[in-house]
């Protein structure tokens, strides 16, 4: 598989980039570039490729031909004659306006929102988006028509308020009639088994979730030794803190969370991929990917 350059990639170099759209179709084409063109495949009737038989698989499906010329075992794989409908779930809560680089994480997670919804609109998926903070803010319903809104209405959107992430995640499942993809895009700043209940929902509702949990670097090392004053970006309370003294107990209680949270969500049946915004976008497309792919064969 290969890799895209890194300047289809960098987050620092793409908001220089002021055009969603321009943006999307430069990460996405970069990115596709040698990859192969399809992201699902079912049982239709269009053939995509072989590849060597494993135990459990349909006995149905091996190209008998195949092995007469081989004397080896190979299955028919074919493309998906259904495509799905993808919702993306974007937190535009205050906590997201936060960035200590280049870009913010909410700046981040509109990159990435805007070139997924380019790769699946190419796959001819129905796409549609819900920004959020406590209650559904912005909604696109999905459809083969709407990434031109989608991408208009993410370039307007701006980060603030309260974030109340459960309510929200239940609203979200009731935008796409059919089961299909949801795309959650959050700092995850809510309790893992609050999160995981809500998520459990989208999964009873036939959903498949990804979530992308953004982080920027600086939450993660709480850098500097001298005493400050940090503002809580949603409520505005103020808390005079020694960071030198606190980091070893707050990486400690960070890395539970984020422990607490990977395990809740995978036994919820979701994909969970953390995201520091300081990489390159190729890790969370390929997750994307990834899950898309490991999707289409359990179907």
């Amino acid at each position: 598989m290969s890799v895209a350059p890194a300047s289809f990639l960098d987050p620092a170099l793409l908001a220089q980039i002021s055009d969603l759209a321009l943006l999307a179709r430069t990460v996405v084409n970069g990115f596709m570039h040698g990859q192969h063109r399809s992201l699902r495949k079912g049982s239709s009737m269009d053939f995509a490729e072989h590849r060597s038989y494993q135990p459990g698989d349909d006995l149905r499906r091996i190209d008998w031909r195949v092995y007469g010329r081989t004397d080896r075992f190979y299955i028919k794989q074919y493309e998906a004659d259904t495509n799905a409908s993808v919702v993306f779930a974007l937190d535009q809560s205050g906590s997201m306006d936060f960035g200590s680089g280049a870009v913010t994480k909410f700046a981040y997670a509109r990159f990435l929102t805007a070139a997924l919804a380019w790769l699946s609109q190419s796959q001819g998926d129905r796409v549609g988006l819900a920004t959020f903070t406590g209650d559904l803010i912005d909604v696109v319903p999905p459809s083969v028509r709407h990434l031109q809104l989608l991408l208009h209405t993410l370039a307007h959107v701006k980060a603030t308020g309260q974030s109340q992430l459960v309510p929200a995640i239940e609203k979200v499942g009731g935008i796409a009639l059919r089961a299909g993809i949801v795309v959650l895009l959050t700092d995850c700043y809510e309790r893992p088994e609050a999160l995981g209940r809500a998520i459990d929902a989208l999964r009873v509702r036939g959903h498949d979730v990804i979530v992308f949990h953004l982080v920027d670097p600086a939450e993660l090392e709480l850098p500097g030794d001298l005493p400050a004053t940090f503002e809580d970006a949603e409520s505005g309370v103020l808390l005079p803190l020694k960071p030198g003294e606190l980091r070893t107990k707050y990486q400690t209680l960070l890395t539970a969370h984020h422990t607490a949270l990977a395990a809740r969500i995978a036994a919820a049946g979701a994909d969970y991929v953390r995201i520091d915004t300081s990489e390159p976008l190729d890790r969370a497309l390929h997750a994307y990917l990834d899950a898309r792919l490991s999707r289409s064969r359990v179907r």
